[in-house]
């Protein structure tokens, strides 16, 4: 198992980078490789992605979610993959935002990039992406802000 870990400040309140990462539809606008993510439901997702010239698919269920905090995941068909995305306010209008992946690399192309440090690139180039895009928009696209805590999901409009 493969681990990464990267953070970046973002210059909105932690509301707002948290609200944006909850829209998972909109990953595609920066997530390199990511080409569709599908939200069904509160708590899954399906994703389609490039990966080292690969098309992919996965399904994968929020395990955690705490607004304005964390939200957590783990695949649940494809190569494993899970991770925590953390948000803490840094003041009034920044947020240290926290990205950790675990990931089991398939394939010969997969490891080597692993090896290789790309991986470490690619989540390092999301997180500054993700900075440009909600920076730039200075608002997020919409916002969910219920909790998932295990199998348990509290809607709360």
């Amino acid at each position: 198992m493969n681990t990464v870990e990267k953070s970046i400040v973002v210059n909105v309140p932690v509301r707002t980078a948290y609200d944006q990462w909850t829209q998972f539809e909109e990953f595609p606008q920066f997530m390199e490789g990511i080409e569709k993510v599908r939200q069904e439901g509160d708590s899954h997702t399906h994703w389609h992605a490039n990966i080292a010239g690969q098309e992919v698919q996965w399904d994968a269920d929020i395990t955690e979610q705490t607004p304005d905090q964390r939200v957590s995941w783990r695949s649940t068909s494809g190569a494993h993959n899970a991770g925590t995305v953390s948000f803490q306010s840094q003041g009034a209008d920044q947020t240290n935002v926290t990205l950790r992946l675990e990931y089991e690399p398939e394939g010969f192309f997969q490891t080597v990039g692993s090896a290789l440090g790309f991986v470490d690139n690619r989540v390092e180039g999301d997180l500054e992406r993700f900075k440009t895009f909600i920076e730039s928009r200075g608002q997020e696209t919409g916002a969910w802000r219920g909790e998932i805590h295990g199998s348990q999901v509290e809607d709360k409009g």
